[in-house]
């Protein structure tokens, strides 16, 4: 599971160093100098973080964040690439693996699938069913402002999996595809995620409509 987070922050760092700073991404007004600044005070400034969760607290992270994509890019992307300080809590044995995995995989989809040469990658087993167990995990928190019942089908195995219920609410919507899609659909990647959505029209318009994510 390490080399996972290793690996897409490897990756990530990669593709920022080639698109340099000023390049879309799917992060809503966010170049690749925004993106890069956010993840590294997210390492690096634990006082700006409550205002990723918390809007009453945004302005200072935003605040932090702002300052630090003033710097000279390729020092963003060097820190970046290096990750987290030893002092930083990502710095502690496990957390960066369980935290970051997901994280570096989420935004260096948002750099990739920003490009109109975009093509989803083929995905390492060991990778796409720790995604499935995060989407799993965390669906219910991503949903929660979602006014409709939903339910995850994988599409990747010989055998279509039984949908697993991650919102309660009735009517139903079914989301279909690989783990990985599934995990960019629920993250709020919604209209970039490659998945079939399933319901009442109505429902999956609700669906659609709804904040998810973070």
């Amino acid at each position: 599971m390490a080399s996972y987070a290793r690996t897409e922050r490897a990756a990530l760092a990669d593709l920022l160093a080639q698109v340099g700073p000023d390049a879309p991404t799917l992060c809503a007004g966010w170049t690749t100098r925004d993106l890069a600044a956010h993840l590294v005070v997210r390492e690096r400034r634990p006082d700006s973080s409550p205002g990723i969760m918390f809007k009453p607290l945004a302005g200072y992270t935003d605040k932090v964040r702002l300052a630090k994509a003033a710097q000279p890019y390729d020092e963003l992307v060097h820190l970046v690439r290096t990750g987290p300080p030893r002092l930083s809590l990502f710095g502690i044995p496990g957390v960066d693996a369980a935290a970051n995995t997901m994280e570096y995989f989420v935004h260096l989809e948002d750099v990739r699938r920003a490009r109109p040469d975009f093509k989803p990658r083929d995905l390492e087993p060991g990778l796409t069913e720790f995604l499935w167990k995060r989407v799993r995990a965390g669906a219910r928190l991503m949903l929660r402002k979602v006014p409709v019942g939903v339910e995850l089908r994988r599409t990747d195995t010989a055998d279509e999996a039984k949908p697993t219920r991650v919102r309660k609410g009735e009517p139903v919507v079914t989301v279909a595809g690989p783990p990985a899609e599934l995990l960019l659909f629920v993250y709020g990647r919604k209209d970039q995620a490659l998945v079939t959505v399933e319901g009442d029209e109505d429902a999956v318009r609700k669906l659609r409509e709804a904040p998810t994510g973070l």
